[in-house]
């Protein structure tokens, strides 16, 4: 039976692949899901899956940058919103690709294609994945978030990255510290982490993230306890020992 993993940050995207897929290709195994780069190439190697369906663009790591670690373990068929430029590239390569919305019609006509490669060995398109980048403008560094939507109370708001001043989870909640607000998200720090800039956030505890720029200083508790001052901001963070480093130049 063929397997495969789809990788989209949209939930809704992926929900609707796999079930265009189920209808075009009944035999299809969808073997999981990933919502970024990062995950589908953890999936490939703990499922090898026959086909990986990748969203080009997605925070963290990109579906091009996931296909050049993927290499040549699975079959690439990419997701795209984008122009006639990526479809002439997709048409020259060993890949396909599907645009969104997934029409059936369309999906139909690149299953029968993947049909027909499913008994081949797949390509290491490093090359081309270059090549690919370069005429769809996008960024050979990954893309990160630039909004968060948070819940206030029965409110949601799209808040920019850098008005935030702080990420930290409990086990059910991600609170979202601005200079004026807190607001709730269901993702967890470490989900977080692959998808904000490095250089704008650090991790310092496995439940914080703290904005760069907010950082007034770094303390010492009662305990010996490293702690990380915020700006305008009465609270304390407490920094574990893995990330201490991370403020020997302050």
């Amino acid at each position: 039976m063929p397997t495969a993993i789809i990788a989209d940050d949209e939930r809704l995207m992926r929900d609707q692949i796999r079930l265009r897929l189920s209808q075009a290709w009944p035999e299809l195994e969808i073997l999981g899901e990933a919502k970024n780069g990062d995950e589908a190439v953890e999936l490939v190697d703990q499922l090898q899956p026959d086909f990986t369906f990748l969203d080009i663009r997605m925070p963290g790591k990109t579906g091009l940058q996931a296909a050049q670690e993927i290499g040549s373990k699975s079959h690439i068929v990419f997701i795209t919103a984008y122009d006639e430029y990526a479809i002439e590239a997709f048409e020259r390569g060993a890949v396909d690709y599907i645009l969104k919305p997934a029409e059936t019609e369309r999906l139909g006509l690149t299953v029968t294609r993947l049909k027909a490669r499913l008994s081949s060995t797949p390509t290491d398109m490093g090359s081309m994945l270059t090549q690919l980048a370069k005429q769809m403008g996008i960024a050979t560094k990954p893309v990160y978030l630039q909004w968060i939507q948070a819940s206030i109370g029965q409110q949601l708001r799209l808040i920019p990255v850098q008005e935030i001043l702080f990420f930290r989870s409990d086990e059910k909640y991600t609170s979202v510290q601005t200079a004026t607000y807190e607001a709730l998200i269901r993702k967890p720090v470490r989900d977080l982490a692959e998808e904000l800039d490095p250089d704008l956030f650090w991790q310092i505890h496995r439940a914080t993230l703290v904005n760069v720029n907010a950082i007034d200083g770094i303390t010492r508790d009662m305990r010996g306890r490293h702690q990380v001052l915020i700006k305008g901001h009465t609270e304390k963070l407490e920094v574990s020992r893995s990330f201490i480093h991370l403020f020997k130049q302050m």
